[in-house]
């Protein structure tokens, strides 16, 4: 498949089958085919991803079954829809298993060996497939087999009890991170198990779980806390860094966040802020002194910068060497120039449901300006013919599988 600049991506010719559903396991599978790889999606006869009917606020969307949630990581895929529970149906995946490089899936273990798709039995199929399993607890250990979503994952690995404002109580993040973490970790683990097999000659399985993940995602606190028993606490805006003038404030309009870290850094802000004489105050000579007058530093700070607005203020930080980033709504985000220069944004052209703007992926590899894929996200199905006939599939056979149900080809 080709991606950026009209370019054959860097996983061209890589072969992957996608048996997944809500977000992590397919982001993981569409930013294979961003890159390039060919994607079959496999859904299940007459239900298909469930995302697809739930998720984000388009209700006439998801009632098509095309919900924005569902579009977000569909693209760069064609969709066959099988019934896996049937023996003819579960023939139609072992030829598409036989076929694959990587096989991507996160479902629960226990479902998985009652359709004949563990790894043990994948791996006969084909010995040199790389098989990635996504599950909320990893593979091993009691929790192995149970369900788990992004939410959930937030609540076991702690994060909810260090975000948000002290006293406020647990509070999740505002975007399933854990889920599109996951994925980045999969895709991460796929092109490693890839590498590792142009030398061994042979598959691997990959265990990734989400809990790891998001404690991979804090590590740095996970870290903290081991070695000094002192556990995380809400801090609100407060940096992590716990540096004196780092975090976010008030401005004459919107809020600013700094992260004043470094003795150079503050010296930055000081002149930025038209406040040089911060640099002789016995009380900001350094970080333990700002540390010890915290407060007073940050009643100062206050001062200063109510003086402009935090778009003011952002403009000049950063023209400056601070580093300082204003506030933004996810509207106004989208918005800054910078998205646009990345070229970061996709839209799939055409009408209806398929055309939509999606994110792509947070890197480039060599001169291409971006990697994205003009295959728009596919109804349940849409491709199911043309993949059976790819598999050698009589024309009778086809019409068969049709008439019984055991595959669905989307009208």
């Amino acid at each position: 498949m080709t991606t950026g600049n009209g370019k054959p991506g860097p996983l061209a010719g890589l072969h992957v089958v996608d048996f997944t559903h809500v977000l992590a396991g397919p982001a993981a599978a569409y930013f294979l085919a961003l890159l390039g790889a060919e994607v079959i999606k496999v859904e299940t006869a007459n239900r298909g991803d469930c995302t697809r009917v739930r998720g984000g606020t388009d209700a006439a969307r998801a009632g098509r079954a095309m919900s924005t949630s569902y579009l977000t990581q569909a693209g760069g895929k064609r969709s066959i829809a099988v019934d896996l529970s049937n023996a003819e149906g579960k023939l139609v995946m072992t030829e598409l298993l036989k076929r694959a490089d990587v096989f991507v899936e996160n479902h629960r273990p226990s479902l998985l060996a009652r359709l004949g798709l563990d790894y043990a039995s994948v791996s006969a199929i084909n010995p040199a497939i790389i098989h990635c399993a996504m599950t909320g607890y990893g593979r091993h250990g009691p929790k192995a087999d149970a369900p788990a979503y992004d939410v959930n994952i937030q609540a076991a690995c702690g994060l909810m009890t260090m975000t948000g404002d002290p006293g406020a109580g647990p509070t999740r993040t505002g975007a399933p991170i854990m889920d599109y973490g996951t994925a980045m970790a999969a895709g991460f683990a796929i092109s490693t198990a890839l590498f590792e097999r142009e030398r061994s000659g042979t598959g691997t399985f990959i265990d990734v779980s989400m809990l790891e993940t998001a404690m991979s995602l804090m590590s740095s606190s996970v870290t903290d806390y081991l070695a000094t028993g002192n556990a995380p606490t809400q801090r609100g805006n407060a940096a992590n860094s716990r540096s004196p003038a780092a975090g976010s404030f008030e401005t004459r309009d919107g809020l600013i966040s700094l992260g004043i870290n470094e003795e150079h850094q503050f010296q930055a802000l000081a002149r930025v802020l038209g406040r040089a004489d911060w640099l002789a105050d016995p009380r900001f000579t350094d970080r333990a002194a700002r540390t010890a007058n915290a407060d007073a530093l940050e009643a100062m700070l206050l001062e200063a910068l109510a003086e402009r607005t935090a778009i003011e203020w952002e403009a000049a930080m950063q023209a400056g060497g601070v580093p300082a980033a204003r506030v933004r709504t996810l509207p106004e985000a989208l918005d800054d120039p910078q998205i646009s220069a990345r070229r970061y944004l996709h839209g799939y052209g055409g009408e209806g449901d398929g055309a939509v703007t999606v994110p792509t992926l947070p890197f480039r590899i060599g001169n291409r300006d971006v990697h994205a894929t003009d295959q728009a996200p596919p109804r349940r199905g849409q491709h199911s013919v043309e993949i059976l006939r790819e598999l050698d599939v009589s024309e009778g056979r086809i019409g068969q599988l049709l008439a019984d149900g055991i595959v669905e080809q989307a009208g």
